[in-house]
């Protein structure tokens, strides 16, 4: 079979057997298939589609493609959260220890940057010595002994998805239903989980940036995961703006530090004397997305008690506990958590993006936002390039905050002024501050709150 003839057959929108999935994944794998093929397959997806037959075919493959984990003797549920990606998404770091706070083992293989999202296992990479590709003992002995580990793909872990990954984050194919289910659900599978929560991120940040491509995926996944055996539900969340209030690598870190804590993130990262708790929205989305895996790995008789929980081990320090132990287990400093912000590199030059005019922060083109912090140098143009860990923004304004003339919307960080001045002004052009202030602050604050726009279920295996 040749590699152009399957690429005919998914351009020309022929059903595609599992014969030629199967050729395709072995190319990705043994590279008999070039750069310029898989981008073409990739593209030719994008634009073609495929049915469920073939996407369930093609998340089986790469799965299979490396090694696949089993967990027969641990001793509560093996569990995990997916988001299909957003713009200062950190909940992963915080709901990974929280779970494990409560009984549940996280198993977390996280993605690296895509497109104009970040990836949690680069934010992981900014902390020092951070080992985010152990060995496959070093895996097991943090999870069992932590209850989290959160790592990137490992070459043994379905190695078809992580070339695939890459080719896709530079061709302008990230946006594909298909690819986004079978490049998910191939590296949870192989995590051998028993129960796995999806977060479908909806909004001009979000890949979905409608809500039928968010339901749509949402069916996806559950009806995938599903068709392999594994319990998945699917919330559909709110990315029309920022998630918490940094983005970028270090300074996401620092912020899931803060969150953990319990603790304002200060001046050295905000350019300012001021600092604030955990971020409502960041809160409300890290709480309703735990409580599903909770329940689903029979840990809570229902969200609301799963709640209670999940604050609980944030109140007494046990979710902070196990972050740390995490980092330091694998090969992070030991003292993160008291001094985050000497172990996080910072960027040296910070610059305020001042609000044009008095008013209330309302819409953000948060995709924008999430490309000037890749112009930054925070994600990636090209396979393999290195990313400053330092650069980002920082204190970003809450949806619906009443902002003096020139009070900043956010905090840039960056390698240099001219990158800085040009980042200033990006974010300034994707942010609408309304001049009308009280009912409108009223108003947006209220939706903001909301994020969570739906779900998708099955808990249960038929």
């Amino acid at each position: 079979m040749l590699a152009q003839e399957v690429i005919r057959a998914q351009r020309d929108g022929a059903p595609l057997t599992t014969a030629h999935i199967q050729h395709f994944v072995r190319g990705l794998v043994d590279n008999s298939w070039s750069e310029g093929q898989v981008a073409a397959m990739a593209m030719a997806i994008f634009l073609r589609g495929l049915n469920r037959e073939a996407c369930v075919a093609l998340t089986d493959a790469m799965m299979r493609s490396g090694r696949v984990l089993t967990w027969p003797d641990m001793p509560g549920p093996v569990l995990d959260k997916h988001s299909s990606g957003g713009v200062g998404d950190k909940v992963s770091m915080m709901l990974a220890p929280m779970v494990a706070a409560c009984g549940g083992y996280v198993p977390m293989i996280s993605g690296r940057g895509l497109g104009h999202t970040g990836g949690t296992c680069d934010k992981l990479e900014a902390i020092p010595g951070y080992c985010a590709t152990p060995d496959a003992a070093r895996f097991e002995m943090v999870l069992r002994s932590v209850g989290c580990a959160i790592i990137g793909q490992t070459a043994d872990l379905a190695p078809a998805d992580r070339r695939l990954y890459a080719i896709r984050d530079v061709t302008a194919t990230v946006e594909s239903v298909p690819l986004i289910t079978a490049s998910i659900l191939s590296k949870k599978l192989a995590a051998g989980l028993q129960g796995l929560v999806m977060d479908v991120t909806c909004g001009n940040g979000a890949f979905a940036n409608t809500r039928s491509m968010a339901d749509a995926l949402a069916h996806s996944i559950v009806d995938v995961a599903h068709g392999a055996g594994l319990r998945t539900t699917a919330l559909v969340t709110d990315m029309n703006h920022v998630r918490g209030r940094n983005v970028g690598n270090a300074l996401e870190v620092a912020e899931a530090v803060a969150y953990l804590a319990g603790s304002p993130t200060r001046a050295t990262f905000f350019g300012s004397t001021s600092g604030f708790g955990r971020d409502p929205r960041l809160h409300e989305i890290t709480l309703a997305l735990g409580a599903e895996m909770l329940v689903l790995g029979g840990l809570a008789p229902n969200t609301a008690a799963a709640r209670n929980l999940l604050q609980a081990a944030l109140d007494s320090g046990a979710a902070a506990e196990r972050f740390a132990r995490m980092v330091a287990a694998l090969g992070g400093p030991t003292n993160l958590l008291e001094r985050p912000l000497a172990c996080l590199a910072a960027a040296p030059v910070v610059l305020p993006v001042p609000a044009p005019h008095a008013g209330v922060l309302g819409a953000v083109h948060t995709r924008a936002v999430g490309m000037a912090v890749v112009e930054l140098g925070g994600g990636r143009r090209q396979p393999g390039e290195a990313i400053d860990a330092r650069v980002g923004l920082s204190g970003f304004a809450a949806p619906g905050q009443r902002l003096a003339a020139g009070e900043p919307l956010a905090w840039v960080h960056a390698a240099d002024s001219d990158s800085a001045t040009r980042a200033v002004a990006q974010v300034q052009a994707a942010c609408s501050v309304d001049e009308g202030y009280a009912v409108g602050a009223v108003n947006h604050t209220a939706r903001s709150i909301s994020c969570v726009l739906d779900r998708v279920g099955k808990g249960i295996i038929d």
